[in-house]
């Protein structure tokens, strides 16, 4: 397994050790022991998956409270996923890292709590999938606008399809502070 730093701290690239032949391939997509050795923690106590069609994009999203880690890797198709760092008091605050994550590459990304998540279908379809530190707590969630320019995201297309939510979400300056993770 290869690991990456990304340009924020804490952001990691994941590309697992693939087995491959005539027949196919195997991978290990995750084990608890060389993932924290690496620095991915956990413990993880709920999977997700998304289906999603091109141009749908998801996102900014995070939890405060119960804010979640989330290890993310696409299982069929490709996206655009991105982190940014919405802690408080943070060096990196307000900045973001992006990887572009397939079923060819098999990469995948380590958001850290305390990080928005969000990503953009790239293919005609995608299969999204979610290992989460914590369990979803619709009454914690928060989203920051996509599009925000002080975040300056460098997404591959603007021609997208939002959720309602995603629509109305605030930009990173017009949300509370106090409604927001802190750095340390």
């Amino acid at each position: 397994m290869k690991v990456t730093a990304s340009r924020l701290p804490g952001v990691l690239v994941v590309e697992p050790d693939v087995a491959g032949d005539a027949r196919g391939y195997f991978l290990e997509t995750f084990s608890a022991r060389r993932y924290a050795e690496a620095g991915i923690p956990g413990p993880f106590v709920q999977d997700n998956l998304s289906f999603s069609e091109r141009g749908v994009l998801r996102g900014l999203h995070l939890q405060q409270p119960h804010a979640q880690g989330k290890l993310v890797s696409v299982l069929e198709g490709e996206a655009f996923d991105v982190a940014v760092d919405v802690r408080v008091g943070s060096p990196t605050f307000g900045q973001w890292a992006g990887e572009l994550l397939s079923r060819e590459n098999r990469r995948q990304l380590w958001v850290p709590p305390g990080f928005a998540h969000g990503f953009l279908v790239t293919s005609e379809s995608c299969l999204f999938a979610y290992k989460c530190t914590d369990y979803y707590h619709p009454e914690s969630e928060r989203s920051i606008a996509w599009d925000d320019p002080a975040i300056g995201i460098a997404w591959p297309s603007r021609d997208v399809r939002l959720s309602a939510k995603d629509r109305a979400a605030p930009r990173l300056a017009d949300v509370d502070p106090a409604l927001l993770p802190r750095h340390g």
